[in-house]
């Protein structure tokens, strides 16, 4: 896949909001070119890996697309992340090379005191000055601005959110052709949902799977990428106003905070240049996604895939009308819906969700992960619990390991936090299972509130009242507590493990 070269060299490839700062798409594939080249000289060579730790900046593209273009695999890592989770991540791909920013900075100062091995042979950081590192992208001026004359397509080494445990590095076999040979994973979706004219808002950090790989996408279709430097729910609004955005792609949480703003705001701004936009990463409570159809009409896509590539779903606004909930029907793939025994389960029965036909891919460093992914006919799975319906519609139920077993009875906590995150004063929720002398487990929700000033023991009966009017009792929380921010993602996916361990004491 490569930079899009049949486009006006002046026109924007990269536009970050609310900053303003412009890379046309000539000069980014000016400075991939001359980071492939620094990367080469350096002596990276196919295979090899380069980290990258940079928040959504004017520098990130050019650095995915320089190693991609070089036959790298390029691991961006979240930059969230301590120095010494940083440092896993980075000794475990074996990166040859770091570059960092200027945001970055404490984070990649303090890395090589968690590096058994010490830090690579190539250290870059943009637009700041650290001891053994070079300066970038002063310390590429001279290199050409020319594609490498060795051109072999590369690959994202993603790393796992690390909800359940250290992260995983999601690895695929290098295809040893050309860019120009190697049509990226989502090409064919992104050709067929937009236009050469569109413009494509980002929202979330560039350092996952969906806003790296999309983004990249677009640009190798010579379509504009509008990135926001950091998710505001008013100023995402603002960004599609300004820069008349036709196409986005969001993570449910995402809706629900858009959804909470005051109504005088929500009217404030124009978004009738919007086509279609996309969701995935979470599951979208059916409630939200029906909001925000009614508020951007009938527009609201939705795909469900992971960073394994094993497989995935599509579904259109309309079909979803039809079929509330749903993520859709199978992309070129097979789905399997398997029982604890593996055996196949008829329409309608819950079980473990498992692709046919994907891409093939292994935890890097760890074949018995990798080994327990696939069943006896190879099929691949990455724990998620769902079914489908007779006319072959995917329903997700939650994953594997969210399951909570109380007195016997299976509890899948998904719907129980769908159904929270409608209530008016709550902004997000997780509900989990702690230990419970008599039923082995008991349902927990900690909560989020839109005012933190509703986070009182009044609202927390008020609002269990509230669910067992709308759910099954066994369903709901036993008590519900609050915390100013809950530990998400920035694709919604929660840190339960986390929330497990503080509540369960």
């Amino acid at each position: 896949m490569q930079i899009r070269e049949h486009c006006s060299a002046n026109k924007p490839a990269v536009i970050l909001h609310p900053s303003g700062t412009v890379i046309t798409f000539d000069e980014l594939e000016a400075r991939a070119n001359r980071l492939a080249h620094y990367f080469r000289n350096a002596g990276l060579v196919e295979g090899d890996a380069v980290a990258i730790l940079m928040e959504n900046n004017e520098h990130i593209h050019a650095a995915m697309w320089a190693a991609r273009r070089g036959g790298l695999y390029y691991v961006p890592i979240n930059t969230h992340l301590t120095a010494s989770e940083a440092a896993y991540i980075v000794d475990n791909s074996a990166a040859k090379a770091i570059i960092g920013s200027a945001a970055l900075r404490k984070t990649c100062e303090n890395l090589a005191e968690h590096l058994p091995n010490g830090l690579p042979p190539v250290l870059m950081i943009a637009d700041e000055d650290l001891d053994g590192w070079q300066r970038y992208p002063e310390c590429v001026v001279g290199q050409p601005d020319t594609p490498i004359d060795d051109e072999v397509e590369g690959d994202l080494l993603q790393y796992s959110s690390g909800t359940t445990g250290r992260p995983k590095g999601i690895k695929r076999a290098l295809p040893h052709v050309s860019p120009a040979e190697a049509p990226g994973m989502m090409s064919a979706l992104v050709g067929f949902w937009m236009h050469p004219d569109a413009v494509y808002l980002s929202p979330a950090p560039l350092y996952h799977t969906a806003p790296s790989v999309w983004s990249m996408t677009v640009q190798a279709g010579g379509i504009t990428t509008v990135v926001l430097e950091k998710f505001d729910p008013e100023g995402c609004l603002d960004a599609i106003q300004r820069h008349r955005v036709t196409h986005a792609q969001f993570v449910p949480a995402m809706f629900t905070r858009m959804l909470k703003l005051p109504d005088s705001v929500c009217n404030s701004y124009d978004i009738s240049s919007l086509e279609r936009v996309m969701h995935a990463a979470a599951p979208c409570p059916v409630e939200i996604k029906k909001q925000m159809i009614d508020w951007w009409g009938p527009i609201v896509d939705e795909y469900y895939a992971s960073s394994e590539a094993i497989g995935s779903t599509l579904i259109s606004a309309e079909e979803w009308l039809a079929h509330p909930g749903s993520v859709g029907k199978p992309m070129l793939c097979e789905i399997h819906i398997l029982d604890e025994h593996g055996n196949e389960l008829p329409p309608g029965q819950a079980g473990e969700i498992y692709f046919a036909g994907g891409f093939d891919f292994e935890y890097l460093n760890d074949a018995a992960k990798t080994a327990a992914s696939r069943d006896k006919h190879g099929w691949a799975t990455v724990g998620d619990v769902g079914y489908l319906d007779d006319d072959g519609y995917l329903y997700l139920t939650d994953r594997r390991h969210h399951m909570i077993i109380s007195g016997g009875v299976n509890i899948y906590p998904q719907e129980t936090e769908n159904l929270l995150v409608t209530h008016p004063k709550v902004l997000d929720a997780a509900v989990f299972g702690i230990p419970d002398d008599e039923m082995g487990q008991t349902v927990k929700a900690v909560v989020q509130t839109v005012d933190p000033a509703d986070a009182t023991d009044e609202f927390s009966d008020e609002l269990l009242t509230w669910l067992r009017d709308r759910l099954a009792h066994y369903k709901c929380p036993r008590s519900i507590s609050f915390e100013a921010q809950l530990p998400r993602t920035d694709t919604g996916k929660l840190y339960k493990n986390e929330l497990v361990t503080k509540y369960s004491v």
